[in-house]
């Protein structure tokens, strides 16, 4: 053997032996979901009469699909809501019931389910129009999110999960100045607290009759930085978070992985702290039709007098602006398609969580995978007919994060530590 080969072999041993070697340690999310994936788990006559039981239940039924933890879904009683469930494309479940203040005893009582069945809640979940240019109607919603805030803090959750919203009277610009002065305050009390709000990005189009898309104005990066910095004027910029949903980027025709690299390149990549994992499939016919706007007219909301039609059934039909071009896609139920993931037609799931792991600044043992289920036509509400399908999706998910978990320790600690490069190129930020 030459003295060149000996040295090699030498740099080698070196190598494997040394303190340059890192083991191959991946590190895993935390996999849940949301309770309103099956909204009526509890029948409405047992849990009006009896709050917790749907808690009870949805515990229960989180075993049973092999996931430990839930993010508790809340929401004003349907006899309290000022928007009906019928005028929704998606009504959220009021799992978590305040109609009377969530007391210790109350809280005792869900504690006792969770820890006897080893599950855990992620956070809580009321989205609502935070917003709303109607004054009372924005103080009901606001005495609701403190009671969401005090639940949280009798069962030992750091965080609550919602919108923003949009008054609706006002321009985006003007919308900042309503953030400042009626959102600011509730960050406040988070703070005092211990809590983190985060903000899901969803546009929700539909909640407007007329044509705006943007209806809760945390929709995209730039209004998260915009918003965040007001925060921070006011010192609550800590408790002002993104729980990031990528079936909305899609929505929007962006991609997660140019989102997370634009959020680095700006100095913000704390700002993500959790996920809701769902998807969205893009009908390439709507849009040919519709554009990304959506369907802007002949939808069915508006009555032949020039007015909004009063009947709620009509007005759900705003939502067009959204299903006219897209699909809800529940996690795994949408085919792999590699040529829709560079076009960002639907979700690239691996790479949704590489992305995560390479550009934002997380703590991936602590933080949240909640699978968010709206998929029309898997939304059955049967218990033993939706099990199935969620436990699915559920497996998709852990498996997608384990590969992801698996890739990027590899890669990015295993082989970097030996001065190995890794090959290929992979997919680019802000390419189309």
């Amino acid at each position: 053997m030459s003295s060149k080969a000996i040295q090699n072999q030498r740099n080698t041993l070196a190598i494997a032996t040394g303190d340059s070697v890192h083991p191959f340690a991946p590190r895993l999310m935390k996999v849940g979901v949301f309770t309103a994936a099956l909204q009526e788990l509890t029948p409405r006559v047992v849990r009006d009469a009896d709050p917790d039981r749907a808690i009870e239940d949805w515990i229960s039924y989180a075993v049973d699909l092999d996931v430990r933890h839930i993010q508790l879904s809340a929401a004003l009683h349907p006899s309290q809501a000022d928007v009906p469930p019928e005028a929704m494309l998606d009504p959220v479940a009021n799992t978590l019931d305040l109609r009377s203040p969530f007391d210790r005893a109350r809280a005792q009582r869900v504690q006792s389910a969770l820890h006897a069945n080893g599950v855990a809640v992620s956070d809580i979940g009321y989205f609502d129009n935070l917003l709303h240019a109607d004054p009372e109607v924005r103080r009901r919603k606001h005495d609701f999110m403190r009671r969401v805030f005090d639940a949280a803090v009798l069962l030992g959750v750091d965080a609550v999960c919602g919108f923003v919203g949009r008054n609706m009277g006002h321009s985006l610009d003007q919308n900042l100045v309503d953030f400042e002065e009626h959102f600011v305050p509730l960050l406040r009390e988070a703070r005092d607290r211990g809590l983190t709000f985060c903000i899901e990005q969803c546009p929700m189009p539909g909640w407007s009759v007329d044509d705006s898309f943007y209806n809760n104005i945390v929709y995209t990066p730039g209004t998260w930085i915009a918003l965040h910095r007001i925060c921070e004027r006011h010192r609550v910029g800590d408790q002002f978070r993104i729980y990031y949903d990528p079936s909305h980027a899609v929505l929007q025709g962006q991609d997660t992985r140019s989102i997370f690299q634009l959020l680095k390149d700006e100095g913000y990549p704390f700002l993500i702290r959790g996920f809701h994992v769902k998807g969205q499939v893009i009908n390439a016919r709507g849009i040919a039709q519709w554009g990304y706007g959506g369907q802007s007219m002949q939808r069915g909301d508006w009555g032949n007098n020039g007015q909004p039609s009063p009947r709620a059934a009509d007005q759900a039909h705003a939502w067009k602006k959204q299903t006219a071009i897209a699909e809800h896609e529940l996690p795994g139920t949408a085919r792999h398609d590699p040529l829709a993931y560079l076009q960002n037609r639907t979700v690239d799931w691996l790479d949704h969580q590489l992305a995560a792991r390479e550009l934002l600044e997380l703590d991936v043992a602590n933080t949240h995978l909640v699978i968010e289920h709206e998929y029309p036509k898997a939304r059955v509400q049967d218990r033993e007919r939706l099990k199935p399908i969620l436990r699915g999706s559920i497996a998709f998910v852990r498996a997608i994060d384990e590969a992801a978990a698996a890739m990027y320790a590899l890669q990015r600690e295993v082989l970097a530590g030996q001065g190995i490069t890794v090959q290929g190129i992979g997919r680019e930020p802000f390419r189309s």
